[in-house]
């Protein structure tokens, strides 16, 4: 029983305080508020999942987070395709790192890409090469098709500009690193692509590796849709 009333105390401050600072009578730091915007330049912490979950109702707060982000995108004409609709697409043409290509995306991989490039990428770059990445290499987001391309099944992330496959990065030094070359190795480029699959994890829905299937031998799957993978 007294734990009981313990943990009815408990419910109680926290939801008094959830609602103070709600309603606003108590102020904390954006990066600490759950309802304060996602700012992409700010440190991912454990509010970060919850706020890019919010991306995927409110196009309006998916845009002003992408304002942070630095990325530049042309937004792109509605395409009502029966099978394969996009709505409020972007197309990315970079940032501060290079493409091998523009990509097309919807606003949260946008988002989920900037976050990825700044916080996870960079610094394991830093950390095994001492330098930056200059460029990403991807092999195509917007795919009209159903997962592995089947005939039958449900439709791939792909399949609405909510997915990326990566394949590759290239160094301040001129260098690049192949997932499809480096990842079977034993030497500091293998550790470099494991510690950007891992850094890619927190900040996607879904991240599928040459780990996962030979299918991702030579890329790293990367999505914001629904259902959650590390692999």
């Amino acid at each position: 029983m007294r734990f009981a009333r313990v943990l009815s105390v408990l419910a109680l401050i926290m939801g008094a305080a959830t609602v103070s600072v709600w309603r606003g009578w108590v102020s904390l730091p954006p990066q600490w508020n759950p309802w304060a915007p996602l700012d992409v330049k700010a440190a991912p912490n454990l509010l970060t999942r919850y706020k890019l979950m919010r991306l995927r109702d409110d196009p309006q707060l998916c845009t002003q987070a992408l304002s942070s982000s630095g990325l530049r995108v042309i937004r792109q004409a509605n395409n009502p395709d029966a099978k394969c609709p996009l709505t409020d697409a972007l197309r990315v043409q970079g940032g501060d790192v290079a493409l091998s290509s523009s990509f097309l995306a919807s606003c949260r991989l946008a988002v989920s890409f900037a976050l990825f490039e700044r916080h996870a990428l960079q610094p394991a770059a830093q950390a095994i090469y001492g330098q930056a990445v200059t460029r990403v290499d991807h092999l195509g987001s917007f795919a009209c098709r159903n997962v592995y391309g089947r005939e039958t099944g449900r439709l791939s992330q792909h399949a609405s500009a909510n997915a990326l496959d990566i394949s590759g990065f290239r160094l301040a030094d001129g260098r690049t690193i192949s997932v499809l070359k480096d990842w079977p190795k034993d030497n500091r480029d293998a550790q470099f692509l494991r510690r950007v699959r891992d850094g890619a994890c927190d900040l996607f829905s879904v991240v599928l590796s040459p780990d996962y299937n030979a299918a991702h031998r030579n890329h790293f799957h990367v999505d914001v849709g629904p259902w959650w993978l590390c692999r």
